[in-house]
C-alpha cells in the first residue's frame, strides 16, 4: 500500500493545531511588531536621523519582524501540523 497523500481528500483539517497556531501568531505578532516600530523610532532618535530616517527604520525593523513571523509559523506548522490523515 501507498501511505502517500492523494487528491482524493483523504486529509482532515486538524482545526485545534491551526488555532493554536494563530493565537500564538497573534500574540507574538502584536509583541514583534510592537517591538519593531518602537525600536525604529528609538534607533532614529539615537542617530538624529529626522522624520524620514524615523520611518525608513520602522520600515527596516517592519521587514525583519515580518521574517520573524513567517519563521515562526513555518516552524509552528512543523510542531502543530495542520493536516491529519482520515
Amino acid at each position: 500500500m501507498d501511505d502517500r497523500p492523494t487528491l482524493t481528500g483523504d486529509r482532515r483539517i486538524a482545526w485545534p493545531s491551526v488555532l493554536t497556531v494563530i493565537s500564538a501568531a497573534i500574540l507574538i505578532g502584536a509583541e514583534v511588531f510592537g517591538a519593531a516600530f518602537a525600536g525604529g523610532w528609538a534607533v532614529a532618535n539615537l542617530f538624529d536621523l529626522g522624520e524620514y530616517g524615523v520611518h525608513i527604520m520602522q520600515g527596516l525593523f517592519f521587514l525583519c519582524g515580518l521574517a520573524v513571523m513567517i519563521a515562526f509559523v513555518r516552524n509552528a506548522r512543523r510542531v502543530e501540523p495542520f493536516t491529519r490523515r482520515g
